[in-house]
């Protein structure tokens, strides 16, 4: 009773957790929105601290003391900020004031494409009656409307005009002052927040700590660390880029002659820390521009290359040289951040999205209670390139996992990629076999799948590749940072198929069995492979032939090693009997036990039981074992050959 009296509890739970976190997301929503007077503020100075943290750095080495070090760093930067403001100013007044002139130039432009769009239409037409039907209905009432004989006429009414009186000098300095006064109230606790998060870095990582837990110290430090230094540098790196952008934009448009160039290159730097769609925002003004000043469409089109040309040099050469990628967030996580930001705090949140958005990212990636923002926002591949290989099988979709194998033996060997993820996905398939959760057409659709594969990487031998430089898609460059090093460059040797004797020069001396279900027969035909490319020809049964009366019609006449392929390492009474079974059918043939991911101390266990000859765990181990045996006959000829 009790046991059920907790199940029932359990969903009551996850409910209630669901509801209390969705809750608490609504109550931070909502404190972002009113106080985003605070808020936008701190927001600006975190980034702004992380900015200009490795220049207070960098003069405290040169023996600055902190304080003179933050304030100095500090004054210099909203000094320049205030410069860009200046002169953004200025040419924004300069561009309104010149703005009457440009109005032939739209008129003319607005009359050549009516013109070109003009016609005797049927659109055209219909627009026509529409505006005469509108003019009939305003003309004022008629003779139904007119005043009654005899009746006097009405008085116009006499028209009031309320003059305010003349404002005193106070009141005109305050109405100048006033809407300077919020401004420089966000510019003030900028200024402040920015000077204590700095002057109290370590505290606020101390505390930092404390939030998270002390339980760890260690892993948490490296993680703040490892997540401050990043930020600092991805920071500091964009806003490189995004400079050498606008100044590359403001030269352009000042050789094409489109006027404030200047405000148009800041403009651009500023956008651009809005990836995919901030360059293209940036452009919409300078080409309104450029279509009002010149009387033909010669500055427009020259406008229109000039940003074409410069964001595809600076997105896709310039900056994966110097900084790789760029936010570490994906387009669709881009869009979401931008609308959510800009929903919340309005033009300043468009700037600030992608940033603080990187943020929330990069410390899902080291803060385990915020790991979901990494899932969900983050540009890195969600399932692991063996959990992703499953899926692929899982659906029957073979050929995203060729395509995906394609690209990692570009960086990696054949054996590598068949034991970190080929392998290592059929062996989360068996934990599902085990538990219950795969059907038989599923098992049958994943077996098919990898000898699919198996047949489709044909082409593609075990030797070691040489390091390319091709730019990996998402997926393939996370399994070849997946697969170990050390692997991929231990290249085994190569069997010379003409000094192997006996059974061994046969076509196909090593039989791979499946030990008990369809996912060892894929296991045994990724083994198959592997060992025919390594000069031991090999072929790859199924677990039928194991029955009482298949396996005495079996011809084992050619067979010189036998590898029983085992996924399922638990079922040592199984393992024993199908190996009591093999012995006695072929008592002189070595078998070998692929108990496939076995720790070392069970796979002794599993030698003595079973009488194998050998218990690997793995398909170098397989590698191994195979290619000793089979030089083993050429090398007691060589012992017993007579001495010259």
């Amino acid at each position: 009773m009790q046991q059920v009296t907790i199940r029932a509890i359990e969903p009551q739970n996850g409910s209630m957790h669901a509801m209390a976190a969705g809750f608490i997301g609504l109550i931070v929503v909502g404190a972002l929105y009113v106080g985003q007077d605070i808020f936008v503020p701190l927001a600006l100075a975190i980034l702004l601290s992380f900015v200009l943290a490795p220049l207070a750095e960098l003069l405290q080495r040169l023996y600055f003391p902190r304080t003179l070090a933050v304030i100095s760093v500090v004054v210099i930067a909203f000094a320049v900020l205030l410069a860009l403001g200046t002169l953004m100013g200025r040419q924004l007044t300069q561009l309104a004031g010149d703005l009457p002139r440009y109005e032939t130039t739209i008129r003319q432009k607005i009359h050549v494409i009516k013109g070109a769009s003009s016609g005797d239409s049927t659109f055209e037409r219909a627009a026509d009656v529409l505006r005469q039907l509108g003019a009939e209905l305003d003309k004022p009432a008629g003779p139904q409307g007119a005043p009654a004989a005899g009746a006097a006429p009405q008085a116009s009414p006499i028209p009031v005009i309320v003059r305010a009186p003349d404002a005193g000098p106070l009141a005109t300095i305050a109405s100048l002052i006033t809407p300077l006064l919020h401004p420089l109230a966000i510019t003030g606790l900028i200024i402040i927040f920015v000077i204590f998060i700095l002057m109290q870095r370590e505290d606020i990582r101390n505390r930092l700590i404390r939030l998270a837990g002390t339980r760890d110290i260690q892993r948490t430090t490296a993680a703040l660390d490892d997540a401050g230094a990043r930020l600092s540098r991805f920071f500091l790196m964009q806003l490189s880029i995004n400079c050498g952008f606008g100044i590359a934009i403001g030269l352009g448009l000042w050789a094409i002659g489109v006027p404030s160039p200047l405000l148009w290159g800041i403009f651009a730097a500023v956008l651009r820390f809005l990836p995919y769609i901030g360059s293209a925002i940036a452009a919409v003004f300078p080409l309104a521009l450029a279509a009002a000043v010149d009387p033909g469409w010669t500055m427009l089109i020259w406008t229109g290359l000039l940003f074409i040309t410069v964001e595809p040099l600076v997105g896709h050469i310039i900056e994966p040289i110097f900084q790789g990628h760029s936010t570490g967030m994906s387009p669709v996580a881009v869009v979401l951040a931008a609308s959510f930001w800009t929903v919340l705090w309005g033009p300043i949140g468009l700037v600030l999205a992608t940033p603080l958005t990187a943020c929330l990212v990069v410390l899902g990636r080291h803060v385990e209670g915020l790991a979901f923002i990494n899932i969900l926002f983050g540009d890195e591949p969600a399932l692991e390139p063996w959990e992703l290989f499953y899926q692929r099988m899982l659906a029957g979709d073979a050929s995203e996992a060729v395509e995906q194998a394609e690209e990692v033996l570009e960086e990696r060997r054949l054996l590598t990629y068949y034991q970190s993820i080929a392998l290592e996905g059929l062996k989360l398939a068996q934990v599902d076999l085990s538990a219950g959760k795969l059907t038989g057409e599923r098992i049958a659709t994943i077996k098919d799948g990898v000898e699919e594969l198996v047949e489709d990487l044909a082409e593609f031998d075990d030797s070691v590749p040489e390091q390319g430089d091709d730019k990996l898609k998402p997926e393939a460059a996370a399994a070849v940072a997946a697969t170990p090093l050390s692997v991929a460059d231990d290249a085994l040797a190569m069997v010379d198929k003409a000094a192997l004797t006996g059974a061994w020069g046969g076509e196909r001396p090593i039989l791979c069995i499946a030990g008990r279900s369809p996912l060892d027969e894929a296991a045994a035909a990724i083994l198959a492979d592997l060992l025919s490319k390594h000069g031991l020809g090999a072929r790859a049964e199924g677990v039928d032939i194991l029955t009482t009366s298949n396996i005495a019609r079996f011809d084992f006449d050619q067979t010189a090693l036998i590898v029983l392929s085992c996924l399922d390492t638990d079922s040592r009474s199984h393992m024993r009997n199908v190996c009591r079974r093999l012995r006695r059918r072929t008592p002189g043939t070595p078998l070998i036990v692929a108990a496939w991911g076995v720790a070392p101390d069970a796979a002794e266990a599993i030698k003595r039981e079973c009488r194998a000859d050998a218990v690997v765990s793995d398909l170098r181990g397989a590698l191994a074992a195979s290619t000793e045996h089979a030089m083993a006959p050429a090398e007691e000829a060589k012992e017993k050959a007579p001495a010259m």
